[in-house]
């Protein structure tokens, strides 16, 4: 089998970016004073968190079959699905997060989170989210919230949903997979406690 090169160093590079683009968002923000910055902060961050769990997870689990992979179109649709579920999960999770954070510390009374958490998705459209996804994901969200104490959310496992798409929906076999869920949930769980540290120092002077 003939390597493909230019494909191999195409992934490096792209894994490259997934690996440093913590820092570059970090550089981006001063502070979240607002709204705005609020939304950008959570649309990055779930970002983030999918991309570099999910490549990282592939990558370890596969080796050098990683960016081999990469010229399957199967695989490919495979990961493209992956990364849309763990997305819209770890969106809700950060959304939810962020808002019962400030909420607890009277920063936000009365908000929509709903249409809040279906702005940030619309965005996503543009990044080649199918739209029937995006519609799924908004009812499906919609409906967790109505369930959510949400004074008290940030504080009991706020991540869990996010932890538990990313170990269902990796394009890893089953049987590989359920010797790896320990290592695959603390990765996100890793991951979530930089974005919470960041947090908490970007969003000190935040006014709604």
């Amino acid at each position: 089998m003939k390597l493909n090169l230019k494909l191999i160093s195409e992934v490096f590079s792209a894994v490259k970016e997934y690996l440093f683009s913590h820092q570059k968002f970090t550089n981006k923000f001063s502070t979240i004073n607002n709204i705005d910055d609020l939304g950008i902060f959570i649309r990055q961050r779930s970002s983030f968190v999918t991309q570099t769990t999910l490549y990282g997870y592939l990558k370890t689990r596969m080796g050098l079959k990683y960016t081999l992979m990469f010229s399957d179109d199967i695989f490919l649709q495979s990961i493209n699905k992956s990364k849309w579920n763990i997305f819209v999960e770890a969106l809700g999770d950060l959304t939810l997060f962020t808002v019962s954070n400030l909420m607890s510390k009277g920063k936000i009374n009365d908000f929509n989170l709903s249409n809040f958490y279906n702005n940030i998705l619309d965005e996503e459209i543009k990044n080649q989210m199918p739209p029937e996804f995006v519609q799924i994901a908004k009812d499906n969200f919609k409906i967790r919230v109505e369930g959510v104490d949400l004074i008290n959310y940030f504080k009991n496992e706020p991540f869990r949903l996010s932890g538990q798409a990313l170990y269902k929906w990796s394009p890893i076999a089953d049987e590989l997979k359920i010797l790896d869920k320990e290592v695959v949930l603390n990765s996100i769980k890793n991951k979530w406690n930089t974005v919470t540290s960041d947090f908490e120092k970007l969003s000190s002077k935040f006014k709604i």
